[in-house]
């Protein structure tokens, strides 16, 4: 016996050192595949970082999101992390027959608390096997490579409780109830001898541990290595959501290498952004919830995340010379692994040649997205889908010089008249002349009257050149009037905020917008801005600063929730109707600006605010964001019209936003739905201005 245990152990000791030398080499392999990248910044904000990892990580936050497919995922990542202790005992039982663990008087409470986490996590197997394969959602792929794991957490399970009740009989122990389980084990096969329990016990010991270190190998080289990815990726995730990257134009003239701006090389990704892609789980969440994908286009955020790390995988193993499959005996015929056996300059020069727009992500899907964010909302963690996109965009734009013909046309009309129509900028200021009962004064106005202002009143192009977006603007500046706040428009000095250039790829038009603006507003001394517009919102308060900007950015919901709080409006008039509000992306995902809009039209007496289905974090985009606002839909349905009829599903008389561009979407919707006689279209601040202005009627669609 005492031999048969010390070849037992030794065996057991080089087949565990292997395994772990396995399981380093692909994490290395995998780093240097991730170096490959440019280096990133890092801001040290370690408090925000470790809450991160406290909330998302080990609070399941996002996950839990999804009830069900949470409820299943937190009872595997907690029992496989308080099973290990019982894997521990389990592995003692088989080097040293008749020890354990040394718990002393605690021990027999550990093995019946393993048990009962043992069962748990068979639980969540079957629950997992039955939403993939039975259920069959839509999201989750199938096949045997996507159960796998199910199949080796199954098998660890039930081999460590077969496992222990061999023990029982072979060490002559009697059932007990805290092993209750291996006590049933042990009650059926209750005919074996010892000798064959023993048999038995090292059959199911084997079974468990050589799964176990199978598992180990397996986990870094497949989807499953986001359980080492993820809180890495959690981490270094970005502090403001959606913020993007500045990019630096300042040119070397004495360089060699080719100019390019954006993403066109996978090498050309940060390295933190690299990580994402190794930290993908492939639930299919992001593109469960993607407008683009939901309405029958080419984007799915998820397959654009495996394709570019499938990619970089096969291009680092022909780069860096290392096999990203191990053990690479076993897989010398994949292509990963090939192309490292023969890496050198041929085999990168074919991945030189290759490019990653085109023969690993297409234009259609970049073009198709809306930036709305709500693949990263959903993704459980935390991957970053937009910044990649539009890196990939600015290449595009700003390397190849490729545009969409109708997004070109807009870019080009900002270039010149400072908004996406081509309208003169002289007739940026007309709006006014629709109520002359408001006043809307002009800083200029007010420097000749010796006046002061608290905020500029940013109108945005939308404000200013379209009419439907003319009658917010008015109502907004009538509360603001009403309420004694003082504020100013730049008037025809007022451009562009850039937001469009920048989320189509032109980031160099961005940049000239971006410090013209500023310039505009430091002449002027402006300390607070309010806008309209979520997106001029989103983009002054977030990415400004990094261009020298230091003011205070609000949006128009807020200082109206604020006025309403502190009673300077007072809705008084009941406005009767059945209201759902949508959430605009940039004010909601990009800020976490849920409540002030609601609160608004809570406060309004009369009204009832009903929910869609897909509301606040989950709402789903317009369809105008990224700039799509200025193209037409070609493939698959209208995102506006597929958003307005689930607006439509709660039965509401009106539908309303936050968002002049939201606001004209939905407004075409109602229009494609042929209801817009019957149910209306209307800005928070248009609502509350019927409530609170009720000596005059003020103009609404």
């Amino acid at each position: 016996m005492e031999t048969f245990l010390l070849i037992n152990t030794l065996l057991f000791s080089a087949i565990t050192l292997y395994a772990f030398y396995l399981f380093g080499r692909v994490i290395a392999t995998r780093v240097a595949y991730i170096r490959l990248g440019k280096k990133s910044e890092f801001d040290g904000d370690m408090k925000e970082r470790i809450r991160r990892i406290i909330t998302i990580v080990f609070g399941q936050s996002k996950l839990l999101k999804d009830k069900k497919s949470g409820a299943i995922h937190v009872m595997m990542f907690y029992g496989f992390i308080l099973v290990q202790f019982g894997a521990i005992d389990f592995i003692v039982k088989g080097i040293s027959p008749g020890n354990h663990l040394p718990f002393g008087f605690l021990y027999p409470g550990f093995t019946f608390f393993q048990e009962i986490v043992t069962l748990t996590i068979l639980v969540a197997v079957i629950w997992a096997f039955y939403r993939r394969y039975i259920e069959k959602l839509v999201r989750l792929k199938r096949g045997l490579k996507a159960g796998l794991v199910l199949i080796f957490i199954g098998t660890l399970m039930l081999s460590v409780l077969f496992g222990n009740g061999m023990a029982l009989i072979w060490h002559g122990e009697s059932a007990t109830w805290t092993e209750p389980v291996a006590s049933l084990f042990a009650t059926i096969f209750g005919f074996l001898s010892p000798q064959a329990a023993m048999v038995m016990f090292f059959i199911a010991w084997w079974i468990h541990n050589l799964t176990l270190l199978t598992f180990l190998v397996y986990v870094p080289q497949s989807k499953h290595a986001h359980l080492i990815a993820a809180p890495i990726n959690v981490f270094f995730s970005k502090h403001i959501p959606g913020k993007l990257k500045k990019l630096d134009f300042e040119i070397d003239e004495e360089s060699e290498e080719e100019v390019s701006f954006g993403v066109g090389k996978v090498e050309d990704f940060e390295q933190v952004q690299m990580i994402d892609f190794y930290a993908c789980v492939e639930c299919g969440r992001c593109t469960d919830v993607c407008p683009a994908s939901g309405t029958g286009k080419m984007l799915s955020p998820m397959d654009l995340m495996v394709k570019i790390r499938d990619h970089l995988t096969e291009k680092g193993a022909a780069v860096t010379g290392k096999s990203p499959w191990v053990p690479a005996y076993a897989f010398s015929s994949t292509q990963g692994n090939q192309l490292a056996k023969r890496a050198n300059n041929e085999a990168a020069a074919t991945f030189e040649s290759m490019s990653l727009i085109g023969d690993v992500i297409t234009e259609e899907e970049l073009n198709a997205c809306t930036t709305c964010r709500n693949c990263e909302e959903a993704c459980p963690v935390m991957n970053e889908h937009v910044d990649k996109i539009i890196d990939l965009r600015r290449y595009l734009v700003m390397t190849e010089g490729k545009m969409d013909a109708e997004v070109q046309r807009a870019v080009m009309n900002i270039e010149r008249q400072g908004n996406p129509w081509g309208l003169s900028k002289k007739d940026r200021i007309k709006w006014r002349e629709m109520d002359e009962s408001a006043y809307i004064p002009t800083i200029k106005e007010l420097k000749k009257e010796g006046k002061e202002f608290e905020y500029l009143f940013w109108v945005s192009s939308m404000g200013s050149f379209d009419a439907r977006s003319q009658k917010i603007a008015i109502a907004f500046a009538k509360l603001m009037n009403q309420a004694g706040i003082s504020f100013a428009i730049l008037g025809n000095k007022e451009a562009n905020s850039g937001d469009t250039a920048r989320r189509i790829g032109n980031e160099f038009l961005f940049q000239e917008i971006a410090e013209k603006n500023i310039k505009e507003f430091e002449k002027n001394e402006v300390k607070k801005i309010v806008t309209i517009d979520p997106h001029a919102y989103n983009i002054f308060k977030n990415e400004y600063p990094d261009f020298g900007f230091e003011g205070e950015v609000y949006h128009h919901t807020q200082l109206l929730y604020d006025l309403v709080m502190e009673g300077k409006l007072k809705p008084t008039k009941p406005i009767n109707e059945r209201l759902t509000y949508h959430d605009s992306c940039y004010l909601g995902r990009y800020n976490g600006v849920y409540d002030p809009p609601r609160e608004i039209l809570l406060a309004i007496p009369g009204l009832e605010l009903v929910e869609m289905d897909r509301s606040r974090e989950n709402g789903m985009c317009c369809g105008a964001g990224g700039g799509l606002m200025w193209t037409e839909e070609t493939t698959g349905n209208r995102i506006n019209v597929a958003r307005t009829e689930q607006a439509l599903a709660v039965e509401p008389t009106v539908i309303s936003s936050a968002c002049p561009y939201c606001l004209t979407m939905l407004s075409d919707g109602t229009k494609a739905k042929e209801v817009e006689e019957d149910i209306s279209t209307m800005d928070v601040a248009e609502i509350l201005a019927l409530s609170v202005l009720v000596e005059e009627e003020v103009k609404t669609a």
